[in-house]
């Protein structure tokens, strides 16, 4: 299976970063977590007070953001301009806000060139909104994972408390809603399943067998 790229797509919380590291670990593929690349830019935009509405400085700051990905999937480091902020991607703050510079049509692609570079040599695992219609529309293996709004929610609001945040169900189920909302609705490259991705509901499905059926498809296309 050398060289064969692997696109997961689906809204937040239906398991694609779990099933991508594990499939990317057990083919020893290199994993990356696009999402991470456009929490980079959100924190980059943060912590040099812009104004998330401004579009062109935002798009600015995304083509000379050095971002990196290190390590391997259980341990994946974000790099942004040389230093670690695998933390600090993922405070709410950070989360908003790359959910916002992820409408904006310039910052998607500064985005896409940075993980076509990441992912040049092959034998690479990446997830996201937009990898098997955008990112890779040539990918050998697409698939979709899907899950109802509730189970999402409960799977995030899990997540959430393990990182130490004090959250709700209610709460998430609102976060989730707009999420979802921006990213069906944006203008550039929406959350769409691509024609040939195969669906996985992941909804009912343990994640052991939602892992094998990934494998399973990578194995009849490789």
């Amino acid at each position: 299976m050398d060289n064969v790229t692997i696109a997961i797509d689906g809204p937040s919380g239906s398991g694609k970063s779990t099933v991508g590291k594990a499939v990317a670990r057990r083919l020893g593929y290199l994993y990356i977590d696009s999402g991470a690349v456009y929490r980079a830019v959100g924190r980059k935009a943060l912590d040099a007070n812009v104004s998330l509405e401004d579009a062109e400085l935002v798009a600015r700051l995304a083509r000379e953001a050095d971002i990196r990905l290190e390590g391997d999937p259980d341990h994946l480091r974000v790099l942004l301009d040389g230093r670690d902020v695998s933390a600090q991607i993922r405070l709410p703050d950070a989360s908003h806000a790359s959910s916002v510079v992820a409408t904006i049509r310039a910052v998607r692609e500064a985005v896409v060139d940075k993980l076509r570079r990441m992912a040049s040599a092959g034998g690479v695992v990446m997830d996201g909104r937009d990898i098997g219609t955008k990112v890779f529309p040539d990918a050998q293996v697409k698939v979709y994972l899907d899950a109802s709004l509730e189970i999402r929610a409960l799977r995030r609001c899990e997540e959430e408390l393990e990182r130490g945040r004090e959250v709700t169900i209610a709460q998430i189920l609102i976060e989730l809603e707009e999420r979802d909302r921006r990213d069906r609705e944006r203008a550039a490259t929406p959350l769409v399943k691509a024609s040939d991705a195969i669906i996985i509901d992941t909804s009912d499905l343990a994640l052991e067998r939602v892992i094998e059926r990934v494998l399973e498809i990578a194995r009849s296309r490789s």
